[in-house]
């Protein structure tokens, strides 16, 4: 008799655990999926960065480098959507001055780039380019005229679980950004 009556008071009790575990073990869930996809996102921006820098090394033209990224990103980013490609050319004009002398835009997406603007295109004040000191370096090294090639993915990511409601718009990344210097 004794034990009956202990059930009939924790009766409850599993549903509220079981409540509780439910909400944990659903934003460990979609915590999973939707920072997996980021990792995955950012993976391919990076791949894309690469090659597009690297296409445009060899001759491509920046218009043609942006379409082609682009295009090879697909359904997994859709840049023409979500994103914006910037391939930009900063040559070496001696006296350790470095210009952007050629660049092109594409995608659903208004940036600006963070290594400068071509003179001329609506507000850019001058064509000075800002690279990191490595790449400073380098190409100040290299005789007047060379070029290097530097090519940029702006992202807006969109998650697809409601892991943003649960725990704050500010958890899960929105703006994602990768760039590759040839």
């Amino acid at each position: 008799m004794n034990i009956m009556k202990i059930n009939k008071e924790e009766s409850g009790q599993a549903l509220v655990e079981l409540a509780f575990a439910f909400v944990l073990l659903c934003t460990f869930v979609f915590g999973i999926i939707d920072f997996g996809r980021a990792i995955y996102d950012v993976e391919v921006m990076k791949n894309l960065v690469g090659e597009g820098s690297s296409m445009a090394s060899r001759g491509t033209s920046p218009a043609t480098t942006t379409q082609t990224v682009a295009n090879d990103a697909g359904a997994d980013l859709n840049i023409n959507t979500y994103g914006c490609v910037i391939v930009t050319v900063v040559t070496n004009q001696g006296g350790g001055a470095l210009d952007v002398t050629a660049q092109a835009q594409q995608g659903g997406l208004a940036c600006n780039s963070k290594v400068g603007c071509l003179q001329g295109q609506a507000g850019c004040g001058n064509s000075k380019a800002t690279l990191p000191p490595p790449a400073v370096t380098a190409l100040q090294s290299e005789a007047t005229g060379s070029s290097l090639y530097v090519t940029e993915i702006f992202y807006t990511y969109n998650t697809m679980t409601p892991i943003a409601g649960f725990l704050g718009k500010n958890v899960v990344p929105s703006q994602l950004y990768s760039a590759a210097y040839y």
